[in-house]
């Protein structure tokens, strides 16, 4: 039975909701059939230190030792659901985080990768996603704020095998929830019709890994 670890990020931005906190929360308590399932929600704070959302990933992965990572963030310019490919060595901020830290043209490691890829089967999620009739794509770029930093910090930590149990992990975007597009306008995406693309796309974690 495949472990996996799905984590959130906390509202930012002025918002006070999150979808990807939403989402997370959700799966933790309906949690994933074929699947052992944590759930975390992180801080809007880079870095590596205490009280970084990559130091709670890394806590959370030695506490209950996932073969699986998958953590959602939201990104209020999204209409689909949308599976990220790549994460980049680059903070770029438009906001401080939550810290009071703003980077502007910065690596995230100093001398680390340009990149790291996504290691959890992609196209077969975005696939499962739209076949429930809940719009996804494939994306290119996870930006240059905390979602691209954790994806890119998380999947460092697997290339450079410094958590053995750790065998893919990936990040999912999701559009804004209605709530939050009332306010600041732009495109939305419903709580419930986020949950049933993404029930779909976490069952394909279920399958015996190779």
């Amino acid at each position: 039975m495949a472990i996996v670890l799905l984590t959130g990020f906390e509202p930012f931005g002025g918002s006070l909701v999150n979808p990807s906190e939403e989402v997370a929360r959700a799966f933790a308590a309906e949690g994933v059939p074929g699947a052992t399932l944590h759930s975390l929600i992180v801080p809007v704070v880079g870095g590596d230190q205490s009280g970084s959302a990559f130091h709670a990933v890394a806590e959370s992965v030695i506490r209950w030792a996932p073969d699986t990572i998958v953590a959602f963030g939201e990104s209020h310019k999204a209409t689909r659901v949308a599976f990220e490919r790549v994460a980049i060595n680059l903070r770029d901020d438009r906001i401080p985080d939550h810290a009071g830290v703003q980077l502007v043209d910065q690596p995230i490691v100093a001398r680390g990768a340009a990149a790291h890829f996504s290691s959890v089967p992609l196209r077969a999620m975005r696939d499962a996603c739209e076949g429930e009739g809940v719009p996804a794509e494939l994306s290119n770029s996870a930006g240059t704020f905390l979602c691209n930093e954790l994806m890119y910090r998380v999947l460092g930590a697997i290339a450079q095998r410094k958590w053995p149990s750790v065998r893919r992990a990936g990040f999912v975007h999701l559009p804004q929830l209605p709530e939050q597009a009332a306010v600041r306008g732009g495109p939305s995406m419903r709580l419930a019709d986020l949950m049933v693309g993404l029930r779909a796309s976490l069952r394909v974690l279920t399958e015996p890994l190779g």
